[in-house]
């Protein structure tokens, strides 16, 4: 089991938590919800939960729950800038299909 982070998104985590003076890493989870049925949550996180599963790359923690690993073990997150916009992207290789507004996926 594993969940990794690009070199360009550990550098976006690395500088948005030294801007904010505080955080370990970051938070991936899934949750019940649109078309497909699962979103993909991120949220900085302040602290390690004792159930948290640890992956850590390029010095920048990935945290993910218990729960949310069987969906997201594989996954790569990255960032990137397409155009104007710019954000993180997720290379889950669970994902069997994803709804037209790109919001919520399938396993």
């Amino acid at each position: 089991m594993a969940v990794t982070i690009s070199e360009a998104a550990a550098r976006h985590v690395t500088r948005y938590i030294a801007k904010r003076g505080k955080g370990v890493g970051v938070r991936l989870g899934v949750k019940t919800t649109g078309c497909s049925g699962l979103a993909y949550k991120l949220e900085y996180a302040d602290l390690v939960a004792p159930e948290d599963v640890v992956f850590e790359e390029h010095g920048v923690k990935v945290l993910v729950d218990p729960k949310s690993m069987p969906y997201v073990d594989g996954t790569q997150l990255d960032f990137v800038r397409e155009g104007l916009n710019e954000g993180f992207k997720f290379h889950n290789p669970n994902e069997r299909d994803r709804c037209g507004c790109g919001e919520s996926f399938r396993v």
